[in-house]
């Protein structure tokens, strides 16, 4: 059954299939520690459920096993984001595996499909639970058990396969498979994820203040971004790959046909003056499809206002100036700030 599982996966465009028992994840010492320190910010999502995401049976009564997939979002040519020629529009910097249709659906859609397979293979009394990225159980931990990856010292998963560009998924099932050898880490005494990371969250090997990360800063948070970490935000609007990007098991990584697909040109070298000039329905339409979505337009222009703070000339002022009289209070502060880092910065002829 298992090789007839594999093959399907493949087919419907996954790129690695692993399975592991729905036997309880060993890190949830560290998991609670890292909620009791507060790393986790304003993400109390992450504690409601921890109860679930220590014992997959409490999400899936009389689970068996869970299999593990990975999708990867690799492209020949990610670096999209280069510095522009004097004199052209400022670009913002999006996390790769943003640049792309909002891979929720599109997962999702071969996910069920798969999952039905698995029910009819398998004939199991209760339907599988599928999830991607959104259920209470601790994936990363699980995907390492199976196999896809190991954890590295940034805290994300690093593949043999595919490096860091991948996105995972999962099925608890009740059906029993066998599972696969778990992977070990591999990291060695490499550290450049530590040093690549320009606000210093990865605060020791395999520790996160996911307070102190851009990723979280710029879709996550949803208030006021802490005045001593802006300018080290640079003109990043959505997301963070520094330390992905500086791993050496990048030179493994491989494009994936399913989310090749579904790429975003137009989210490569986004023009920040015209995102800062987007009302809610042209913000709604452009991004409606987009992972962009989840930051809501008044969390999109704060970024756009902390990155042109950061890299922007005199002929942003008058778009900074216009957003100054925007109706969102939180984009009225970014945007004077950012007004006071380029006058600081820039000197009027």
């Amino acid at each position: 059954m298992k090789s007839i599982l594999k093959q399907r996966a493949l087919e419907l465009g996954f790129d690695v299939f692993r399975v592991t028992s729905a036997a309880p994840p060993q890190s949830g010492v560290f998991l609670k520690q890292w909620l009791d320190r507060g790393d986790h910010g304003e993400m109390g999502y992450l504690a409601k459920n921890a109860a679930k995401r220590l014992e997959p049976d409490l999400v899936l009564p009389g689970a068996r096993s869970i299999l593990c997939l990975a999708t990867s979002y690799h492209r020949p040519d990610p670096e999209s984001n280069r510095p522009s020629s004097t004199g052209a529009p400022l670009p913002g910097v999006v996390a790769r595996y943003a640049r792309f249709e909002d891979y929720h659906p599109v997962l999702a859609d071969r996910l069920k499909t798969f999952a039905a397979f698995l029910d009819t293979l398998a004939s199991v009394p209760q339907k599988s639970l599928w999830y991607v990225d959104t259920g209470p159980i601790l994936e990363r931990d699980l995907a390492q058990r199976a196999g896809i990856g190991f954890a590295g010292k940034h805290t994300n998963l690093i593949s043999r396969e595919l490096g860091n560009w991948f996105l995972l998924s999962e099925i608890l099932t009740l059906a029993e498979l066998e599972p696969d050898e778990p992977e070990k880490n591999r990291c060695g005494k490499c550290e450049r994820c530590l040093g690549a990371c320009p606000t210093g969250a990865i605060t020791a090997p395999f520790t996160l203040d996911a307070r102190r990360c851009i990723s979280y800063l710029t879709i996550e948070l949803k208030g006021s971004i802490p005045i001593e970490l802006r300018p080290l935000i640079g003109t990043r609007i959505f997301g963070c790959d520094d330390c992905l990007a500086a791993c050496p098991w990048n030179r493994f990584a491989r494009e994936g046909s399913m989310m090749a697909a579904a790429a975003r040109p137009d989210l490569d070298s986004p023009n920040l003056v015209e995102l800062l000039q987007l009302d809610e329905e042209t913000f709604r339409l452009r991004f409606r499809n987009s992972p962009l979505a989840r930051s809501k337009r008044r969390g999109l222009l704060r970024n756009v206002c902390v990155a042109l703070g950061n890299g922007g000339g005199r002929d942003a002022l008058p778009h900074l100036e216009k957003a100054r009289s925007d109706r969102e209070p939180l984009v009225v502060e970014h945007a004077s700030w950012a007004i006071q880092q380029i006058n600081s910065r820039v000197r009027t002829p």
